[in-house]
Formats: structure tokens, C-alpha cells, sequence
């Protein structure tokens, strides 16, 4: 049997739909209606229903006939020709993204990487692969900065319909990108060991998770956390640090899953309303600005974890910390002080009053030592002047006093004059 010889344009039309996964019939058909299409271009009044195109698979020859009568102009060879490449190119895009679209819509659900392609509007463009997704502004993370080629998980949320067709929405404020990132980051939840059973956020800002395992000997919270806090680290660090992440313990007990979800704060005390979906918290004065959290963040966040109203206030005797001394006493300290200083106080004035008159005694002794002193003082002034005039009554005899003031004469000339001393000597 002779070997089959297959032209160009077949090779060609099987190499393509081998390629791009596309049937060849269809690929046929399509090119059949463009041919038709172009036939009616140049034909404006004929009508296509009364016409069919025939397009030879092997040799890619085209004709026209209308009602079984081939009507094909001459030259159009050339027309079917551009026209089959054209159309055969549009639907080899349109298939391949067809199968794009079918194999992310397996992947709704899921996290992978994407970088930053551009901005458009509020819009963000992001490189996923195969194919552009878009992430809206509902879906970023509003205190995010975004920048170009910035590489970064994602969340695919849906595939809809947009102006150039199907698109991926994908997301990173969205509650799954965080489980997604726990089962890349714990294999005990990848694997099913560690359950993750709840989780809320308030993107940018805190997440809780709840996690829970069934198998006796594993740790749901310290498997989430890891050693160090190496595993909860890595998807804090996927955010930028911008984000606080809570890991509880999911609990059937709904008293206990409360007191776990107002987490960091401890020593709780709650009762619950289970008709009213109410919980009422007493917690220690120190431990209540961590368990409203910033502008009321923290028990937000576990409300809506546990499903429950919560209301919170502060119990002075759940405190932990020492008293501080209180600065007034106590009403019956103070009476018994009041007695005992009613007690001391007729003595006390006896004491002041012995107090006071020595010292009575004390000044009127002073005064009279110093009245004394004075008198003394006086009396030695008064003998002093006697004794001067005294003296000066009693003069010397008249030579006695002449030779006196004579040898003061001579002292006192001398002094004056040392030289008249020395020419005396000689």
C-alpha cells in the first residue's frame, strides 16, 4: 500500500493542533466560516445560508459553491489563504487561553506566586504564568505598598467575565491566602495532622487562626508557631511584618474558646449566654487594654472567631500585681489614732506648760546674771576714774618733775636727730 503523501498546509494543521492542544476538525470548521466571512466581504448582496465553503484538509484548497454550483472567483486562493492564517492564529489564542482558564479554574482556591506587572487605574496587573490576572482594590491589602516586579503570594478568589473576556481575579486581603500559606509553610496542616478550623482577619493589621488536631501527641499551636517561631515567622514576613498573627486552640468548650481568642491577654473570667450569643469577660485591670486591642481590634476579632457578642470589663481581683500603700488610712486606724492623741493631750499640755515656765525661770535668771554683770561693769567704771584722778592729784616734787620732762626733752631730740646723738658721743 502506498505511503500517504500529506502536503504542507495538513503537516502544518496537525503540527499546530498537536502543539496547542486544538482539535483539527474544529480548527477546520473555523477556518471554513472565515472563508465564507471573506467571501461575503467582496459579495456584499449574497447570502451565506445559500452558500457552503469546501476546504480540502490535505491539499488546503478552498472553493465556493452556491446550491452544489462552485462559484469560487478566480484569484480567491489567495484570499482563502491569508484568511485560513488569520483565523487559524485567532483560534489558537482563543483555544489556548480557553485552556488557561480551565486549568486555573482547578485552581481557584489555591496560592501561588505572582509579580507586579503594571498598574492599571486601581487595578493591579499580576503575573501569574501562563496568563495576567487582575487584583482590584477590594482585594489588596490597604496599607500595603505595591511596586513594579515586586514578587509576592496571591490568592486566586475567581475566574469572571471582564471586557477582553474571562480574566483571574486574585487576591491578597482574602482569609485563604493565609491557610495557603500555613499548608506551604506547616506540613502538619499540608498533611492534615493540624487542622485549621477558623480563620478571621483584618488585613494589614491582626489575624487569629484556630487550629485543632485529633491525633494524640502533636501540638496544633506549636506546630503552627515552630521552633523559635520559625514557621509563623515566614508568613508574618510574607506581609512585611505589617501583620500579627494569633495561632489558638480551637475548643468544644465555648467558655474556654473564648478565653483562647482574646488572646494575648490572660487570667480571664467568662460567662456566656448561649440563647443570646453574649459573653461576659472579667479580666485583671492590666490585662484590659490587651484584651480590647487597638480601637477595640483584638475582641472584634474574637467575636467574630467565635460567634459570640463579648463584653469586657475589668476585675480588680483577678490582678496579679501587689496593692500600691494606700495613702489614706483606714477609718478604724484613724479613730484609734484620734484616741490615742486624745489621750496624750492633757499631758502634753502639762508638759507645755512645765516647759513654759522654765523657761519663764530660765530668761528672769538671764536677766538678773546680766543685771548683775552690769552692775559690776559699772562700779569697776566708776573706781577706774577715782584712781585717775587719783594719780593726778598726787604731782611729783617740783625738781623731780623738772629733771623728768628735761630727760624727755633729750630722748625725744635725739630720736629726731640721730646726728646731733652722735656729735654728743664724741
Amino acid at each position: 500500500m502506498p505511503a500517504i503523501q500529506r502536503s504542507e498546509f495538513a503537516l502544518a494543521l496537525n503540527q499546530v493542533s498537536n502543539e496547542r492542544g486544538l482539535d483539527p476538525e474544529v480548527v477546520l470548521e473555523t477556518v471554513r466560516n472565515a472563508i465564507l466571512a471573506a467571501y461575503r466581504k467582496d459579495h456584499p448582496e449574497a447570502e451565506l445560508e445559500e452558500f457552503t465553503a469546501l476546504l480540502d484538509a490535505n491539499s488546503g484548497e478552498a472553493k465556493i459553491f452556491h446550491k452544489k454550483k462552485d462559484v469560487t472567483p478566480p484569484g480567491f486562493g489567495r484570499i482563502a489563504a491569508q484568511t485560513a492564517k488569520q483565523v487559524i492564529l485567532q483560534k489558537i489564542r482563543e483555544k489556548e487561553k480557553e485552556a488557561i482558564m480551565s486549568d486555573f479554574k482547578l485552581k481557584i482556591g489555591t496560592i501561588l506566586n505572582g509579580m507586579v506587572l503594571r498598574f492599571a487605574g486601581p487595578n493591579i496587573i499580576v503575573d501569574i504564568g501562563k496568563t495576567e490576572a487582575i487584583m482590584p482594590p477590594n482585594e489588596q491589602i490597604p496599607n500595603e505598598k505595591y511596586h513594579l516586579n515586586q514578587r509576592m503570594a496571591v490568592y486566586i478568589v475567581e475566574i469572571k467575565e471582564g471586557l477582553k473576556g474571562e480574566e483571574v481575579v486574585v487576591s491578597r486581603a482574602h482569609t485563604g491566602l493565609l491557610e495557603g500559606l500555613f499548608k506551604r509553610e506547616v506540613p502538619e496542616v499540608a498533611q492534615g495532622a493540624v487542622e485549621i478550623k477558623q480563620i478571621v482577619r483584618e488585613p494589614g493589621n491582626r489575624s487569629k487562626v484556630a487550629v485543632f488536631s485529633s491525633q494524640p501527641g502533636i501540638d496544633p499551636v506549636g506546630s503552627c508557631v515552630g521552633q523559635r517561631g520559625v514557621r509563623v515567622q515566614a508568613i508574618i514576613a510574607e506581609f512585611g511584618g505589617i501583620e500579627k498573627i494569633d495561632i489558638i486552640q480551637w475548643q468544644e468548650n465555648i467558655k474556654n474558646y473564648i478565653a483562647q481568642s482574646l488572646s494575648p491577654a490572660k487570667e480571664l473570667k467568662v460567662e456566656v449566654d448561649e440563647k443570646e450569643k453574649i459573653a461576659n469577660v472579667k479580666v485583671a485591670p492590666e490585662e484590659l487594654p490587651l484584651a480590647i486591642g487597638k480601637e477595640g481590634q483584638n475582641v472584634r476579632l474574637a467575636s467574630k472567631l467565635t460567634g459570640y457578642r463579648i463584653e469586657i470589663e475589668g476585675d480588680k481581683s483577678l490582678s496579679k500585681l501587689p496593692e500600691a500603700p494606700s495613702k489614706t488610712k483606714e477609718p478604724k486606724a484613724q479613730e484609734e489614732v484620734s484616741k490615742v492623741s486624745e489621750e496624750e493631750k492633757p499631758a502634753t499640755t502639762e508638759n507645755t506648760e512645765k516647759s513654759t515656765e522654765a523657761q519663764k525661770n530660765l530668761s528672769v535668771s538671764e536677766s538678773l546674771s546680766d543685771l548683775e554683770v552690769a552692775r559690776e561693769t559699772s562700779v569697776q567704771e566708776d573706781v577706774k576714774p577715782a584712781e585717775e584722778v587719783q594719780a593726778q592729784t598726787e604731782e611729783p616734787p617740783v625738781g623731780e618733775a623738772q629733771s623728768q620732762t628735761e630727760t624727755q626733752t633729750t630722748e625725744k631730740s635725739q630720736s629726731e636727730n640721730p646726728k646731733l646723738k652722735t656729735d654728743n658721743k664724741k
